[in-house]
């Protein structure tokens, strides 16, 4: 098969990491890729947002599956655009990605279909917005309904903080993004990502992890995109995985499928495991960044062809098998982030921190004067494998300081939750 990768980001590394390992493939191309995914694919500079483009490449180069990894094109309508011409794509169509590409969408569905979720009332003016939160109070989430790029969400612990996050939304912070929002009740429990390979019909499991998202170690600090992330999430036990099926993910399906919106693709669920039990925070329809990374290397079948199976809805007859080990993943960011980046700073000794059960994937990175160097606020996610959390977090760590970038910054708790319980064990 001759497959075409979108995406940049170090979820698409590790996606090309993976798919490149699979029999079935004849010539792997990345557009617009990065210097790690390099490595494993031929790099293509196409603009994602260029369908035609896209389309007229495919067409070129005999693409037999056109895999999307970030969720701006499918929330464009790339699929749809691709289909129209008869190439093959992973990835849901437009009106099934308004899953994350509307969270007031999402809400009212769950509200239609009785899915547990947090309270919310959605709003497109900021004196009923305000008007809502002064009556409810704090805590509270106030969330830009588009696409924000991770970080449009504000968990306001005060009422100043909460009316001062409507303000940002509706002054422009997130663009088109925050024209109207969403404020929800505050849910307290341990949160954890659940993914489901899904094909129109069947919904099928596809692994759990844990992710951390606020900037600083111990969870303090502004929300980012992803500090890091471990696989399996032990708060998943095969029991929460049933009900979160039956509760969340079925309804879900049935629903976009009465809706004429059948989904198709990486249903990513963001959930609340609370003393009721699971509650959907969020969906993505998309695999997760960093969550990908530590799911690929746990994945003991061939990525590809469970790629293919949703793709021709055949996840009927098909399962998944996944390694013993724990997974766990790192993020260095560089200065700045999640505010302004520094870019440019030079990094040395990536090759040397790979190997021994860890594989370091690049996501904001380039090459400058024949020099690594950042690019991006998340720039590597050093990734390794153990026994254990606990083993997967210290090979990392080991693996992470053998990297020279002294204009980089990483948490050191990554996984602090599954440790824990490892050694109260």
């Amino acid at each position: 098969m001759n497959v075409l990768l979108l995406g940049s980001g170090g979820r698409e590394h590790a996606l090309a990491w993976k798919i490149a390992a699979s029999p079935l493939l004849t010539k792997l191309y990345a557009a617009p890729g990065n210097p790690g995914i390099g490595g494993e694919a031929e790099l293509v500079k196409l603009d994602v947002a260029d369908h035609a483009a896209i389309a007229a490449f495919c067409k070129d180069k005999k693409i037999d599956l056109v895999v999307v990894g970030p969720e701006g094109p499918l929330v464009a309508g790339i699929a749809d655009d691709l289909r129209a011409q008869g190439i093959r794509v992973f990835g849901p169509s437009r009106a099934a990605a308004r899953l994350e590409g509307s969270k007031g969408f999402t809400k009212d569905l769950c509200a239609r279909y009785d899915i547990p979720t947090a309270a919310y009332g959605r709003f497109g003016d900021l004196a009923s917005a305000k008007a809502y939160v002064e009556k409810t109070g704090a805590p509270i989430v106030i969330k830009a309904d588009g696409l924000a790029a991770g970080k449009g969400v504000t968990v306001a612990m005060t009422l100043d903080e909460a009316l001062a996050a409507l303000d940002g939304c509706f002054d422009g912070s997130f663009g088109a993004a925050g024209a109207e929002v969403v404020v929800e009740e505050f849910m307290t429990g341990e949160e954890a990502s659940f993914f489901c390979l899904c094909d129109g019909i069947t919904a099928l499991p596809f692994g759990t992890a844990q992710d951390h998202k606020r900037v600083g170690d111990g969870d303090v600090g502004p929300n980012t995109g992803g500090m890091g992330a471990y696989s399996p999430a032990p708060v998943m036990t095969p029991q929460m995985i049933e009900r979160t099926m039956r509760e969340i993910v079925e309804p879900t399906m049935r629903g976009m499928a009465v809706s004429g919106a059948p989904f198709a693709g990486i249903l990513f669920a963001g959930l609340m495991i609370t003393d009721k039990g699971p509650k959907l925070i969020e969906y993505n329809t998309r695999f997760g960044d960093p969550e990908c990374q530590v799911l690929m290397m746990r994945l003991k079948d061939d990525l590809l062809v469970l790629l293919n199976a949703a793709t021709d809805g055949q996840l009927a007859h098909t399962s998944v098998r996944w390694r013993d080990e724990a997974a766990l993943t790192v993020v260095m960011a560089a200065r700045g982030y999640p505010g302004t980046p520094e870019k440019g700073s030079v990094i040395r000794g990536v090759e040397d921190a790979a190997g021994d059960g860890v594989q370091i994937f690049h996501a904001g990175t380039a090459i400058n004067g024949g020099a690594l160097v950042a690019n991006g606020g998340r720039v590597l996610n050093v990734t390794a494998s153990g026994a254990t959390v606990g083993e997967a977090q210290k090979r990392a760590y080991a693996a992470l300081d053998r990297i020279d970038w002294p204009d980089g910054f990483c948490r050191r708790d990554i996984g602090w939750q599954a440790v824990a319980r490892e050694q109260a064990s």
